[in-house]
């Protein structure tokens, strides 16, 4: 009867051994296949993130191409602005700029004393 209760024992334990075998393997399967997932939506998710900000890049690409653009309009405009009021009255021109170089200079001459 000692011998029978060994075996039962022994199989017992046998059988446990097998059940945790299985158990563990199954596990293992379902963290991979969990890792799997988690993979893909990563992926996923990383694709979407950098459509999006490829996205903004273009936007602000064509945005600052616009205000560069309105910028430089409006310099071409200011240069023929005073090309023209210059070429209409020559000589207040030249006493205007005579006048602002003469201040420029006295500005800087100040500060280097």
């Amino acid at each position: 009867m000692a011998t029978q209760a060994k075996d039962d024992i022994k199989a017992d334990i046998k059988t446990l051994k097998e059940d945790l075998k299985t158990g563990a393997r199954e596990e293992t399967q379902r963290l991979k296949d969990k890792a799997a997932q988690a993979q893909a939506k990563l992926a996923e998710k990383s694709d979407e993130v950098r459509q999006q900000a490829r996205g903004y890049y273009d936007t602000a690409r064509v945005r600052g191409r616009e205000y560069y653009d309105d910028a430089a309009e409006r310099v071409d405009e200011a240069q023929r602005y005073i090309t023209e009021r210059v070429q209409e009255r020559p000589v207040q021109s030249t006493a205007i700029a005579l006048g602002v170089g003469v201040v420029i200079g006295l500005l800087l001459s100040g500060r280097r004393r």
